[in-house]
């Protein structure tokens, strides 16, 4: 064994020797939708998808109905309505869902004070120790599962584990209304077995790239050495070494402040258009004002992430005195900066709109903006 063999193994040990934790991570069942279906019996049993419309927008959110035509979140409406030509599209009431995770975070509290909401509708608890004394985690989130059909009328699933990414991975498994239990002894044989793109936090990027170097499953990531890790991923290869072993030191953090939102895709065709460029734009945008509009929040900022083939990454930022009124108007904001950028030196392979400076409360109004490159 050399010397960074027996550093990493002596990591690996002391892991071994902490205090075992009881993580559970709850996930409401297709949150919004479901939400919908409970307030108009017209729509139970239905394919719904919230936001956008036949003619125009993306999906906000779908009813399992409705995925199983293949319907998803950020999927343009006009395309959801072709997979799925009964789909009922209805609009957003984010006041509502609002209340009803404010009735599920109470439950939650019943319990522990260490939850870290996610989302409106998922969040993490620590319940190693809890307020109802009770040992077994699973029996936790049967009570919790239990009690929020009661209060609310909607079904929740969860994950229960050791560490909060085998939590997360955990509540995938028996969705829709069931839940799942990764136990110490099991949690990194499960690992070694998944295919790294189905990891929570491994993108469709980085699954790419981990697969270019004969990484397609948890046990080809355990394979690769520390340095290796870091060698192609930065600081992120200390991450992949421990999650390939199980290992997750992150604590449940109920003070966590979310300071900005993003999303991004990456291209199976590098784009050289701008007109194809802008119409890619829509759902990243949709995506993140839904998830700031979820929380009653709004943005001053709007930064738009453009990757070339080539692997170089430019941003674009643009700022309001106040904050964005709307969607649209953060839309125009990042097409804007787009445009700035064209003609692009290179084909584009991936494209990211994130929003900062968050402020709660919805805008009201849409100030003069300054460009900032």
């Amino acid at each position: 064994m050399d010397k960074q063999d027996a550093i990493e193994t002596t990591a690996v040990d002391a892991e071994r020797e902490e205090r075992v934790r009881r993580i559970i991570h709850v996930d409401m069942d297709a949150f919004y939708a479901s939400v919908e279906q409970r307030d108009n019996p017209e729509l139970r049993g239905k394919p719904v998808a919230v936001g956008g419309s036949a003619a125009r927008g993306v999906v906000a959110a779908a009813s399992y109905e409705a995925r199983a035509f293949g319907v998803r979140s950020a999927l343009p409406s006009v395309t959801a309505k072709r997979r799925c030509p009964d789909l009922i599209f209805v609009p957003p009431r984010f006041d509502v869902y609002r209340a009803v995770s404010g009735q599920i975070r109470e439950i939650f509290s019943e319990h522990t004070d260490l939850i870290e909401p996610l989302s409106l509708d998922e969040a993490y608890l620590d319940v190693t120790e809890n307020k109802q004394g009770i040992t077994i985690a699973t029996e936790i989130a049967t009570i919790i599962r239990a009690r929020i059909k009661e209060v609310t009328g909607l079904n929740a699933s969860a994950g229960i584990s050791y560490c909060k990414f085998l939590a997360k991975m955990a509540s995938d498994l028996n969705k829709p209304n069931g839940h799942a239990v990764i136990t110490p002894k099991h949690g990194p044989a499960f690992v070694e077995g998944l295919a790294v793109k189905k990891f929570h936090g491994v993108g469709p990027a980085t699954a790419s790239k981990m697969e270019r170097l004969g990484i397609l499953t948890g046990a080809d990531l355990k394979a690769k050495s520390l340095s290796f890790l870091q060698e192609h991923f930065g600081k992120s290869g200390a991450w992949y070494y421990d999650i390939a072993r199980g290992i997750d030191h992150r604590r449940v953090d109920p003070d966590r402040e979310r300071k900005s939102v993003g999303a991004e895709d990456t291209f199976a065709v590098d784009i050289a258009d701008l007109g194809e460029a802008k119409r890619e734009l829509e759902p990243l945008v949709a995506k993140v004002w839904g998830r700031c509009e979820a929380h009653g929040m709004s943005a001053k900022t709007v930064t738009v992430k453009i990757r070339f083939a080539d692997l170089q990454i430019i941003t674009r930022s643009r700022s309001v005195p106040t904050v964005y009124a709307d969607r649209d108007a953060v839309l125009a904001a990042a097409e804007m900066l787009l445009q700035g950028a064209y003609p692009f030196p290179k084909k584009v392979r991936l494209l990211g709109v994130t929003l900062s400076s968050l402020e709660q409360g919805d805008g009201t109004a849409e100030a003069q903006l300054e460009l900032r490159l």
